[in-house]
């Protein structure tokens, strides 16, 4: 057995395990090896974030170009997708494989393609390899959750990845969880052309957002002519001929019925991808969720740390490049700061985007804070675009007039929301927001305006 020792060792090569294996390298001088089975830079920018952001746009363009563009007096023609050629198009804005490893090797890490698992809490074998180290990060991802549906292995369904290897644009579509994923695949092939259910079994879409912005987005998108039908959930699948026939059951027990599609797409959650490390053999708490961790990122055994989707905390690619170093700075040295995860701007890339930062007025009043909400509608910027309204929130503390959450349906609210989760951070008021100039016209300045009729 060849045997090898290492100041790190990275299980995994997406974001996480880059960020982190980088700060051990530039910080500390460490000699790290990274270990990844499956697909070098992780899912973010082969098969998630960065290639799914690139399908937005191209249905964005072809949205504006059927809705927009004969208002506007352009003459192009109605917009058909060739998704064969798209699919060539977003290929080409990603990086091979064999490029991947060679940066990270360039960067003095050693590579090993294959799985890891635990021999014990300081060696991992791979193969006829194995690799020992003081400190251990996992950070081996997370993957598609099969939910319990009858039949469903027998359908040929789909998901956020293979969705993005299709090269002929399905004629109808069933999307299985109304979450991020959900909406944002189900509103890019329903702007390609397909006919697009979004089912889902709690009581409301985007069920993490604030709730006035989930039902202005499902509006919006059932403009569109998109099917939504939340409360309910899929019970069984089977195959007729060229057709998916998926039995839908709503929960409050009334009567079943059948939706008919070419294809079933599954969004409705993550799986860590834990199973062949070998974690019950080492002792490492896991839940149903992932690997359990601590604000430092520490898992329950000394000297493996845990980071990115594998520990379900907060599944953001961002988020996964801040554990990455959280955890470096605490297993390198004294003192290294808790993760703080209280000013987290996040956006779903539907159009209109749903942006948010900090708390919903549902939590604020959770956590025994007096609140108030500012609001506003309408900005100049979206008679440009043939909006008539959108949602610019403001959820504010009522007597130290402090902001605690931004909630914005409206196209760029990610990076509405990005920017002033800054203020939010620095303890910015909501009359700190109404005074600030601003740029006209622009979407973020319905934040202003939102602020201004919360001035005193």
């Amino acid at each position: 057995m060849m045997k090898e020792r290492f100041d790190l060792i990275v299980i995994g090569g997406g974001s996480a395990a880059r960020d982190g294996a980088g700060k051990a390298a530039r910080e500390h001088g460490a000699r790290v090896a990274l270990v990844e089975k499956e697909r070098w830079g992780g899912s973010c920018p082969n098969v998630a974030c960065s290639p799914t952001k690139a399908y937005l746009v191209a249905s964005e363009l072809t949205h504006d170009v059927n809705v927009l563009a004969p208002s506007m007096g352009i003459e192009t023609g109605p917009a058909r997708v060739d998704l064969g050629h798209v699919y060539a198009w977003k290929e080409t804005l990603k990086k091979a494989q064999d490029v991947w490893k060679s940066e990270l090797m360039a960067q003095g890490f050693t590579t090993y393609n294959g799985t890891a698992t635990f021999v014990d809490p300081h060696t991992v074998r791979i193969g006829d390899i194995e690799l020992e180290s003081e400190r251990m990060l996992i950070a081996s991802g997370s993957r598609t959750a099969v939910p319990p549906i009858e039949g469903i292995e027998e359908v040929g369904w789909i998901d956020h990845i293979s969705a993005l290897d299709l090269t002929e644009v399905p004629a109808s579509l069933l999307v299985v969880g109304a979450g991020a994923v959900g909406l944002e695949f189900g509103q890019i092939f329903a702007r390609f052309g397909s006919k697009v259910t979004i089912v889902d079994a709690l009581d409301r879409i985007a069920p993490i957002a604030d709730p006035e912005a989930s039902a202005m987005l499902a509006a919006s998108l059932r403009g569109e002519g998109l099917e939504l039908a939340t409360s309910v959930f899929v019970k069984s699948v089977r195959r007729d001929g060229d057709e998916v026939a998926a039995t839908i059951a709503p929960r409050d027990g009334s009567d079943e019925y059948e939706v008919r599609v070419e294809r079933v797409l599954l969004a409705s959650g993550r799986v860590p991808n834990i199973e062949e490390l070998g974690l019950d053999g080492i002792g490492i708490e896991t839940n149903k969720a992932g690997i359990v961790v601590d604000d430092h990122l520490r898992t329950t055994v000394d000297g493996i740390w845990a980071a990115g989707d594998v520990n379900a905390v907060a599944q953001f690619t961002p988020v996964a490049q801040y554990q990455g170093r959280i955890a470096i700075a605490d297993m390198f040295g004294a003192g290294g700061p808790a993760a703080d995860y209280s000013v987290l701007p996040t956006s779903i890339f539907t159009d209109p985007e749903l942006g948010s930062v900090g708390m919903t007025e549902e939590q604020a009043r959770e956590q025994g804070l007096d609140v108030d909400v500012a609001r506003n509608e309408y900005v100049k910027r979206f008679s440009f675009i043939g909006e008539r309204a959108g949602l610019f929130k403001i959820v504010y503390e009522r007597g130290s007039r402090r902001v605690l959450g931004l909630h914005v349906l409206s196209r760029n609210a990610g990076d509405i929301v990005q920017g002033f989760s800054l203020g939010l951070r620095l303890g910015a008021t909501v009359d700190d927001l109404a005074a600030m100039h601003h740029v006209f016209p622009t979407f973020g300045e319905g934040i202003k305006a939102a602020a201004e009729r919360a001035a005193r």
